[in-house]
């Protein structure tokens, strides 16, 4: 009978971890702070609970560099119109979202993207409608 119990109990925790992983934009991000970043893409993680882009920005003295920016979950991004083949690796992306809490545990070229221009110039939502204009 322990045995039973043992089982039922990780099987909800199992059930439950996704729960735990999942977390409030306010948590770590700052609606206050919005941000415009044109970059190359260099990686795209596209997977749940959110996808991830990552970017090589120049700075204004011309130094690369390396952003990430959170985004929706793939099935939110699908419904508005892209997939995981809608960026590539050197394309040109404008991305406009806000800005990570570096408190958070952040860093500070870490965002929450809101839109992202893609390379034939359309826009479209990254999942985080929510997010400050």
């Amino acid at each position: 009978m322990r045995a039973l119990w043992t089982l039922a109990a990780g099987l909800i925790a199992l059930v439950a971890l996704p729960v735990f992983a999942h977390h409030s934009i306010d948590a770590e991000f700052d609606k206050t702070k919005p941000i415009t970043v044109t970059g190359t893409v260099t990686k795209l993680d596209w997977m749940n609970p959110h996808i991830w882009i990552y970017l090589d920005v120049k700075d204004k003295d011309g130094k690369v560099v390396k952003w990430q920016f959170e985004g929706g979950p793939p099935n939110a991004l699908k419904r508005g119109g892209w997939n995981r083949d809608s960026l590539k690796e050197g394309d040109q992306v404008t991305i406009r979202g806000i800005m990570a809490k570096v408190s958070a545990g952040l860093s500070a070229t870490t965002g929450n993207a809101q839109d992202v221009t893609l390379p034939d110039g359309r826009r479209v939502l990254a999942g985080q409608a929510e997010n400050g204009k």
